[in-house]
């Protein structure tokens, strides 16, 4: 009970929770009520049209015991390492990572990145140099490349929202020409990595969006390469962003995938 209790004060992540002692603490809020702007166990990480959301709004705890026990299901091929959470997408090695975020009414705090947890996760690259950009809403960065000084990337949003996508450049890979996408955000706070091998851009949703990611090399200038971001061989569905795409002139002059042989990604 007092355990229960404690961890609905804390509002800790409910994905990180037993679903029995879930239960137990959204008994213990209807028995005592608190202001209706307290947050459930995992709200603030959790979207307000999600079931389990609902569920808590209705008091309804067998729903939200059941989608807790689906979530932890579905959540099967993710791996927990701390105070992050590794999931693989479709392409191996182009993952999707969640922080463990530790807020009050004073804000928040949240680890970033952590070298020997990441490594145990399979992303044991070091980086050498982090970059921050900021763009306005339909602003397409993308989809780039270096072909020498190939980057691996950590990316993730600071302010706004964008979509991003990881194109497999690989020559020899089983996912060659498929594309993945996520939308990172300031809200949802996910970081997307990316291997060395892909292209890589991102499409902000926002009306500003600040970017920031890690790199696994230097910025080349003499190396750049990328595809055309409506490439038709890729085919990225890119989400509305309410306007029309602004793109450089530069990523204008891409050529199209299947007219590149990628050698320089072999060795990846």
């Amino acid at each position: 009970y007092i355990k229960a209790l404690l961890l609905y004060n804390l509002s800790v992540n409910a994905d990180a929770l037993p679903p029995p002692l879930i239960v137990e603490a959204l008994a213990i809020r209807a028995e005592f009520p608190v202001s209706p702007e307290a947050p459930l166990p995992g709200e603030a990480l959790a979207g307000r049209d999600s079931l389990i959301y609902r569920a808590k709004a209705r008091k309804d705890f067998s729903i939200y015991y059941k989608q807790t026990k689906f979530s932890e299901r579905k959540q099967r091929g993710k791996r927990n390492m701390g105070k992050f959470t590794f999931t693989e997408t479709e392409i191996p090695g182009v993952v999707v990572i969640e922080p463990q975020v530790f807020g009050d009414d004073r804000g928040y705090f949240m680890e970033t990145y952590q070298k020997d947890q990441f490594a145990a996760a399979g992303i044991d690259k070091e980086f050498v140099q982090d970059n921050q950009s900021r763009s306005t809403r339909g602003v397409l960065r993308g989809l780039h490349f270096q072909k020498n000084h190939t980057q691996g990337k950590l990316v993730r949003v600071a302010k706004g929202e964008v979509y991003d996508v990881a194109v497999d450049c690989r020559p020899h890979s089983a996912t060659f020409g498929k594309w993945v996408g996520v939308t990172l955000s300031e809200e949802n706070k996910k970081m997307f990595y990316i291997p060395e091998g892909f292209a890589h851009g991102f499409l902000v949703l926002s009306d500003v969006a600040e970017f920031c990611y890690k790199c696994t090399d230097v910025y080349d200038p003499t190396s750049e390469g990328g595809i055309p971001y409506d490439d038709p061989t890729v085919n990225v569905q890119w989400p509305d962003c309410g306007c029309e795409h602004k793109t450089s002139a530069k990523d204008k002059l891409h050529e199209p995938f299947a007219a590149q042989k990628f050698e320089f990604f072999e060795k990846w």
